[in-house]
């Protein structure tokens, strides 16, 4: 019914209610025709949301699939329930447009999202999102932290709490600032290894070798691979290159000496000095021949060293290095020896006082 001009009530014919019903859909999808698009940045940062999207669900990095406005129209009775589904969802598309953002506001750019993305899929944004913004904040660019991620995605696994009181104990270690880039990527797992097992290794840098803070800082920056190696190995070759070569905890930590593996450091510096060409320095640090530079007996290839350095040939060094690793054979055979047979007292004792 209607009121009409002359103030009486009369009825709207059925077909006439049915239109005007019928025209409001068409009307919406006039509207969406003609909205703007928007610009070439915001289809690039929707880009990225709908594949987080996609992994935030559990799913590859596909990109997710949509309903087709066509399908909508030819099947009204579907939109009440598509209506529902985004708002059930409206929470997570701004917990994934804040990721997004919080990247290219960090200097991430569209490339480097896209990676990080394809990292480990599944992952929370939030989880990922405080991970990525420790790394930062110990002096990482964007590039070396996409870098490092790659080689060990398990960090983005990793508790946060645990990531942060990690990043504290590295920043009192002083290697903030920028200097946890080399770290990073020669060692990436310095965030997933013990606690106790970096303790130990600056343990015996400070107490056993008597390394400055600045100095065990300097060695962690420039050789983090001292980190994988066991404390013991890691003293023995300080010891080796202190007393027996004669080299001072400053050479030590500017020829990154510490970064070679022992056997390198014997073999060379054993065969240059019967050869005649290095001696081991008296306590005045005096010696009767010139020794070589560190630099020249370790940084260079074999085939320089022995060109330049020990002025000799490779047959003669290869069967230098078999003669000395019998003898270093020879030699670890006479420790055992010699402890064997206070064993074999000891056992002796026990059995006399039964």
């Amino acid at each position: 019914m209607q009121l009409g001009e002359s103030g009486d009530w009369y009825e709207i014919p059925s077909f006439q209610v049915f239109d005007w019903h019928r025209l409001t859909p068409l009307t919406w999808a006039l509207l969406t025709r003609q909205t703007p698009q928007p610009g070439g940045q915001k289809r690039t940062t929707a880009f990225l949301l709908r594949k987080l999207m996609t992994v935030s669900n559990g799913g590859g990095l596909e990109e997710s699939s949509f309903v087709k406005p066509q399908e909508c129209a030819q099947k009204p009775e579907h939109t009440t329930g598509l209506i529902q589904r985004l708002l059930e969802k409206q929470k997570t598309p701004v917990l994934q447009e804040k990721f997004v953002s919080s990247l290219l506001d960090m200097g991430f750019s569209d490339v480097h999202v896209n990676e990080l993305l394809s990292i480990q899929p599944g992952t929370h944004p939030q989880q990922m999102l405080d991970i990525i913004s420790e790394l930062i904040l110990l002096g990482l660019n964007p590039e070396p932290v996409c870098v490092a991620l790659k080689k060990s995605p398990q960090l983005l696994k990793l508790p946060v709490m645990q990531m942060k009181k990690r990043s504290s104990y590295l920043r009192k270690l002083g290697l903030g600032e920028g200097k946890l880039k080399r770290v990073l990527y020669c060692c990436p797992d310095v965030f997933t290894m013990r606690q106790r097992d970096i303790e130990g290794i600056v343990g015996v840098l400070k107490e056993k070798c008597l390394f400055t803070v600045k100095q065990v800082t300097e060695i962690l920056h420039r050789c983090p691979y001292v980190l994988r190696e066991d404390p013991g190995e890691l003293e023995y070759k300080f010891q080796y290159a202190y007393f027996r070569m004669g080299v001072k905890h400053v050479d030590i930590v500017k020829t990154d000496l510490l970064q070679y593996p022992v056997t390198k450091i014997k073999q060379r510096h054993v065969f240059l000095e019967r050869l005649g060409r290095y001696q081991t320095p008296d306590k005045k640090g005096q010696t009767q021949v010139p020794n070589p530079l560190l630099k020249d007996i370790l940084r260079v290839s074999e085939a320089e060293f022995l060109a330049r350095t020990a002025v000799s040939s490779a047959e003669e060094f290869e069967v230098f290095k078999k003669l000395f690793a019998r003898e270093e054979e020879e030699s670890e055979g006479c420790v055992a020896d010699e402890e064997s047979p206070d064993e074999e007292e000891e056992g002796q004792k026990e059995e006399q006082e039964l």
